[in-house]
């Protein structure tokens, strides 16, 4: 999951351009190089899991944190986070996932 899933406003995309020996490029998507990527980021997860947060959600910058009091809650709740990311066009990378931890 992760900053190259959100759009840069039409009117912002001019302000992201770059130049190579190769040419001229602009991002289309958020990049990790800008200034207000993070806290951006950190704003669209807070508004998506708002209602769960606190409840078995906590969000840090790029991580999304499940917890639950037992395996039967934390199947659920993961559900409805995976279901929520899909919702709003979200897509977890499973490779860079860990579920089921303990700690």
């Amino acid at each position: 999951m992760g900053y190259h899933q959100i759009r840069i406003r039409e009117q912002d995309i001019p302000k992201t351009a770059f130049r190579t020996s190769y040419g001229s490029y602009e991002y289309t998507v958020m990049s990790f190089g800008l200034v207000n990527a993070p806290p951006t980021f950190s704003r669209m997860m807070n508004f998506i899991f708002n209602a769960y947060t606190n409840d078995f959600v906590l969000v840090y910058l790029d991580d999304i944190l499940v917890f639950s009091k037992n395996k039967e809650d934390h199947a659920k709740h993961l559900r409805l986070v995976l279901d929520k990311l899909r919702e709003h066009q979200f897509y977890a990378k499973f490779s860079k996932c860990e579920f089921w931890l303990d700690e």
